[in-house]
């Protein structure tokens, strides 16, 4: 049987190998490079200016610069803003000058996770791209929005990578598995399909993840000596050789907000698998588990509210039950808490009226309290009338007397209007029975 030759007599890594040289060889981002889309059509010019890159690991930022410096006829000078600072930029910069002076060629700087660097480093880059001596492409997993400064943004276009299809990942690995012998014909088959399978879901959308388990999966293969592992290799023997997948969440970054918010977003709608999902998403990638707790606090607050007073019960329980018997059992509290909250009857009415009455606090700072219902502890507040003609609700009936209880510029305003599902139908009626006796009264006001 032919041995693989992928690995033999190179040390650069496969990823690195495998490297697109021209948008034909490019996989995915579509609506960027697709006929008639800008990116794809300022490639093909070689009329690209400055601009970030923003997206996850293995989606192509790198290759795509080194392919807009292939059509442009650019140098193309590589920079991480993890390893080098300011004082490389400078050497880059003076370089470029030397060489559109000289050679009359530009210069891409392409910057690797841009925004690594602090905003006075990011300012550094200004007068060179305002002037034209670079081209500066940045490239960021970050949301540039929150990473990179104004001014930087002003100045470069940002284009947004979506992470690989499954289809985009399978075709990485075997057009590596062919090139390197390793995938065509029955005889020369390494990896079944279903190994392959694997393969691709471990990849995650990311190009560069999928080609270094495949590299270190055939160097597992070639290595199995003296007991040769049988050809085509099972998936059993990807396995052996796989970390354990790592979630794709970044608990200081943008994904944080977006899990959270699809969390949120699932328990309001009433999606308890989806709110389970985003729950055991957030918790595999290390979420604080206490964290996901307030923000379950928050949601029986805003979303739930008094439909199901509950709610806020079950999540304050789930929080104690959290802290008294931690990970991994006390998560299992939190997925109660979330089962509960996504399937309770939902009312934003409390919160929507809270907000009302804050602006109307906001609107009216100053208003003085009813005269009627001021406490009048001293006999001089009695005498100025504090507290004179305040009606003692339990001396009615139904602990129920009509009076006025906001000030003058306020009188009549309704924030509260209950919802008529869950517990709030039941307060809705009390409210509605409360107005009627108002009406009542006032009725007999005017008679007499």
């Amino acid at each position: 049987m032919t041995e693989p030759t992928l690995f033999q007599g190179s040390t650069e890594p496969l990823a690195a190998r495998m490297r697109p040289k021209t948008l034909e060889q490019f996989l995915g981002q579509e609506h960027l490079l697709g006929p008639g889309k800008a990116l794809g059509d300022l490639i093909r010019r070689g009329d690209v200016g400055s601009c970030i890159f923003w997206g996850p690991p293995g989606s192509g930022k790198t290759t795509l610069a080194r392919i807009i410096a292939n059509y442009t006829d650019r140098h193309f000078e590589p920079f991480s803003a993890v390893t080098e600072g300011v004082a490389r930029v400078r050497e880059i910069i003076k370089e470029a000058e030397d060489r559109l002076k000289y050679q009359g060629q530009g210069t891409i700087l392409f910057c690797d996770e841009i925004h690594r660097f602090n905003k006075a480093q990011q300012d550094a880059f200004l007068p060179w791209v305002e002037n034209g001596i670079i081209t500066l492409i940045g490239a960021t997993t970050e949301n540039p929005s929150f990473e990179l400064t104004s001014a930087l943004l002003s100045r470069c276009r940002v284009f947004v990578l979506e992470p690989l299809t499954d289809e985009h990942i399978r075709t990485v690995i075997e057009r590596a598995l062919d090139q390197g012998g390793g995938g065509t014909g029955e005889a020369g088959r390494v990896l079944r399909e279903d190994a392959i399978a694997l393969l691709v879901t471990h990849g995650q959308g990311d190009a560069r993840r999928a080609l270094n388990t495949l590299e270190a999966v055939l160097k597992h293969i070639n290595a199995s000596h003296p007991s040769p592992i049988p050809r085509p290799a099972s998936p059993e023997v990807v396995r052996q050789v796989l970390e354990r997948p790592l979630p794709a969440y970044d608990k200081a970054g943008e994904q944080h907000f977006n899990l959270i918010s699809a969390l949120h977003k699932a328990v309001r709608g009433s999606d308890v698998d989806g709110a389970l999902y985003w729950l055991a998403r957030m918790l595999a990638g290390g979420e604080d588990p206490l964290y996901i707790a307030r923000r379950l606090v928050r949601m029986s607050i805003e979303d739930i509210g008094l439909a199901d007073p509950r709610g806020l019960t079950v999540a304050l329980a789930a929080k104690d039950a959290y802290h008294f018997l931690g990970s991994p059992e006390g998560e299992l509290a939190l997925a109660e808490a979330t089962i509960y909250l996504a399937t309770a009857a939902k009312s934003n009415r409390g919160y929507v009226a809270f907000g009302e009455a804050q602006a109307a606090a906001e609107a009216h700072p100053a208003e003085p309290v009813p005269l009627h219902i001021r406490n009048a502890p001293t006999p001089l507040m009695k005498e100025l009338g504090y507290g004179a003609g305040c009606k003692y609700a339990f001396d009615s009936e139904n602990a129920y007397v009509p009076q006025e209880y906001l000030p003058e510029a306020l009188r009549g305003a309704k924030w509260y209007e209950p919802t008529a599902f869950g517990y709030e139908k039941i307060i809705g009626e009390r409210i509605e029975f409360w107005e009627m006796m108002k009406r009542k009264a006032a009725s007999a006001e005017r008679e007499t």
